[in-house]
């Protein structure tokens, strides 16, 4: 299923923030992001109706297994991307926000291939870890 790039980023987040501080409220994303709590609010409840979040009586988000899913594959191409580009000399910072942009346009099919062709460098070169299997 696709969804669009905004609430892709809202999921990324709250998988994120979720994994760093356990629970997760609207005002973290807000600050995490930057955004008004009201633009948050409303993505919320977007997501929520949409079937991608629950949120608690005490304001607690928490990702449904098609949140997570999603949440999950956009990291996973997040990290993949930025860890690629870092790889070839782009600065830190430059791949970090190249990847972020580039990871919610790039096909199934070419993610798959770039994904593949890194994990044999990175076995070629002595450097494969658990991380990405």
């Amino acid at each position: 299923m696709k969804i669009q790039e905004s609430a892709e980023n809202y999921l990324e987040t709250i998988l994120m923030l979720s994994k760093e501080r356990g629970a997760v409220r609207s005002v973290d994303i807000a600050s995490e992001l930057d955004f008004s709590k009201p633009s948050v609010s409303v993505a919320m409840k977007n997501l929520r109706e949409h079937g991608h979040i629950t949120v608690d009586t005490d304001g607690f988000i928490t990702l449904t297994q098609s949140g997570r899913e999603i949440a999950e594959a956009v990291y996973e191409r997040h990290r993949i991307l930025t860890d690629c580009l870092v790889a070839l000399g782009v600065d830190g910072k430059v791949a970090l926000d190249d990847a972020c942009r580039i990871e919610h346009v790039i096909s199934e099919q070419s993610f798959e291939k770039i994904r593949e062709g890194y994990l044999r460098w990175l076995e070629q070169h002595g450097k494969i870890t658990d991380v990405y299997s």
